[in-house]
């Protein structure tokens, strides 16, 4: 009778961790796009940021927070200004704001919270993947 090794216990565990972690970082990655270029006399200063909604159970996401931006923005500009569209975990939108705009955001109906995006590394700078869980050693 053959039993597994129990050492594909731990590397099993570690690859489940670095898909999370890959998954985790691809959505962070969407939601903070590079601002294009404008002429900083023409338009306010813009960062993204995420807009936490309570949208209500038989509305479309997509539809829901259009409709909440424009009454900020006006529609076409909120259709433009939307980065991403957050349906499962949470519910809500990224997009392009002014402070003046993020303000006047925090004001409308169903709005629960807006803060600005923030992207997080996973490692420093030099680590590898393999030496911060440990496989170096357990594998060499």
């Amino acid at each position: 009778m053959k039993t597994k090794s129990p050492r594909s216990l731990p590397i099993l565990l570690a690859l489940l961790f670095l898909a999370a972690a890959a998954a985790a970082a691809a959505q962070i990655a969407m939601a903070a796009e590079p601002e294009q270029a404008a002429p900083a006399a023409a338009q306010e200063e813009t960062a993204v940021h995420i807009v936490y909604v309570d949208r209500p159970a038989d509305a479309d996401p997509e539809e829901f927070h259009i409709r909440t931006l424009a009454a900020v923005l006006g529609s076409e500009k909120a259709k433009d200004a939307v980065l991403y569209h957050y349906k499962h975990a949470a519910s809500g939108f990224s997009a392009k704001l002014t402070p003046k705009q993020v303000e006047e955001l925090k004001k409308q109906p169903g709005v629960l919270q807006v803060v600005p995006s923030q992207t997080y590394q996973l490692h420093g700078p030099g680590a590898t993947t393999t030496n911060t869980v440990g496989l170096m050693n357990r594998l060499g």
